[in-house]
């Protein structure tokens, strides 16, 4: 009996398998432009496997365990051969670490290394959340015509950006991953990050915020200073951000979000891109989830299996409206022909004091000024002044729940 075979069926709430007998060749090599060798592995099933549609996932977070078993596994034992890949200067593949940035040359240079396997057929999809969607937008509007969808989760086409703006700068979650992916190779990784977690809090808070990679790491990190050193309009992360591409997009794109997700905005803005470009095959999803909420995985597999494999194989998937949202307080899920939904014009809502509903006309009291709801926004108000007074970067307020 395979456990994690079963364990990986129940959690992403899927139909039985095909097989659950797979095999897989490890540490195969692929070569980039610069002479620069990328591992990867491929998982497909013991019998049969050469010939079938190839789901492509890369990944920086290595090529087994947490990565591995609930990606690569569940689409192997149902149609798919799955080659999984550590981009460049992760877990065995050569040349340094550096997020994001060469993630369209070399992930060019695999999709041309695939098509050239014995063990090949005719089609692959892209696979892949988070970092693992942000490769697929890095290459999607120059996909070889063997790629026939992409299904990227909670993720978007500038991923590192929003978060650097000039008029909203947001450290944390950028700092945090950097903190992560610096330590992730290490012997008993993840508890150490588990320990740690106080740690890099206290790092956010450390002046000059220069040193808080110093402090977090003991050490620079090069992605660290970065993301202090430019905001999201220096020249220096140009080759990183792919929004200019979207509209150039001609392969079929599934894209699976969160309400409660970071990336939410720029998966909006990614997906409203190829709409207005009259793109044939763009689907949207967007549930009641955070970035790592399990209903992100149980519906991008849902997507890979219904909408990737069908057209890998030639064939037409179940027809569905381009946009599917769940709609929070009604608890529905509803489809829709575009995004924004026709009909919905955008409104601003503005919080009320002593915990009334937000409206859409701001109550305001001494100009500009407004009284918070309740004695804990008090408090948070009264947090930010003395953060900003000595040039802190932590924002209270209390935390979502994941969905």
């Amino acid at each position: 009996m395979n456990l994690n075979s079963h364990l990986v069926q129940r959690l992403l709430r899927l139909p039985p398998p095909l097989t659950r007998d797979l095999t897989i060749e490890r540490d195969l090599r692929v070569p980039m432009r610069d002479g620069a060798v990328l591992l990867a592995d491929r998982w497909a099933p013991r019998s049969g496997g050469d010939g079938l549609p190839t789901a492509l996932i890369r990944a920086p977070y290595g090529r087994a365990g947490l990565t591995a078993d609930p990606m690569a596994r569940p689409l192997a034992e149902r149609g798919f051969q799955v080659l999984i890949q550590s981009t460049r200067g992760t877990f065995g593949s050569e040349g340094p670490f550096d997020p994001l940035r060469r993630e369209r040359e070399d992930g060019l240079d695999t999709l041309d290394w695939v098509i050239r396997q014995p063990w090949f057929g005719e089609s692959m999809i892209l696979y892949g959340s988070s970092y693992l969607g942000f490769v697929q937008w890095a290459v999607a509007d120059a996909v070889p015509p063997q790629v026939k969808a992409m299904i990227p989760g909670v993720s978007e086409s500038a991923l590192t950006l929003d978060f650097l703006r000039g008029d909203a700068f947001s450290l944390e979650t950028p700092f945090v991953w950097g903190v992560q992916v610096a330590g992730q190779e290490r012997p008993l990784a993840m508890a150490r990050q588990l320990l740690r977690v106080k740690k890099v809090q206290r790092a956010l808070r450390t002046l000059p915020l220069a040193e808080a990679d110093t402090a977090a790491l003991g050490h620079h990190d090069d992605y660290l200073q970065n993301i202090l050193a430019h905001d999201a309009g220096s020249p220096f992360w140009q080759g990183l951000d792919h929004r200019h591409r979207v509209p150039d997009i001609r392969v079929p794109v599934s894209s699976v979000g969160g309400w409660y997700d970071i990336f939410l905005p720029g998966q909006l803005r990614d997906h409203r891109a190829l709409q207005d470009a009259g793109h044939p095959l763009a689907r949207l999803t967007v549930g009641p989830w955070a970035h790592i909420s399990a209903g992100v995985g149980q519906t991008a597999a849902a997507e890979a299996l219904d909408f990737g494999l069908a057209l890998a194989r030639g064939e037409q998937p179940a027809e569905r409206a381009p946009v599917r949202l769940y709609v929070m307080g009604e608890e529905k899920w509803r489809d829709f022909p575009s995004w924004p939904p026709p009909g919905y014009e955008p409104r601003r809502f503005h919080l009320q004091p002593d915990g009334a509903p937000p409206t859409s006309r701001s109550s305001t009291t001494r100009g500009t000024r407004r009284r918070c709801s309740s004695p804990s926004a008090d408090r948070a108000v009264r947090r930010v002044r003395t953060s900003s007074r000595r040039r802190g970067w932590r924002r209270p307020g209390p935390r979502r729940r994941s969905g």
